[in-house]
């Protein structure tokens, strides 16, 4: 469990993996997977690291860069090393799920 301040706004301001000490007020636990957490997280990342904000689209435009590479037949795919392949086919049936899912068009007939 992870021990948690709000502000006012119930926005977390402090998070620590140990208790509060007796008497210490204002502190509550929640768990690892809550996403306001996560935000926090990802916000202190963020201001540690500035690239960091800018990484998750640059790996879609190296996917993108990669796949452009294969259909034009300058690299196979088997040429990557067997991580890398890994790797995009992971991503690439991650993102083969959630399009699936996450459709609001039908080819058919308009909006579902």
């Amino acid at each position: 469990m992870i021990h948690v301040r709000r502000n006012p706004a119930g926005e977390i301001i402090a998070a620590s993996r140990q208790a509060p000490e007796d008497g210490e007020f204002g502190w509550e636990t929640v768990d690892a997977a809550d996403p306001a957490l996560a935000a926090f997280g990802s916000d202190l990342m963020a201001q540690a690291n500035p690239l960091s904000a800018s990484d998750l689209g640059f790996v879609r435009v190296l996917e993108d860069v990669i796949d452009l590479l294969i259909a034009r037949g300058v690299i196979l795919f088997t040429d990557l090393p067997p991580a890398a392949q890994d790797k995009l086919m992971e991503r690439r049936n991650t993102r083969a799920g959630l399009t699936a899912r996450l459709s609001l068009l039908d080819d058919r007939d308009g909006l579902i």
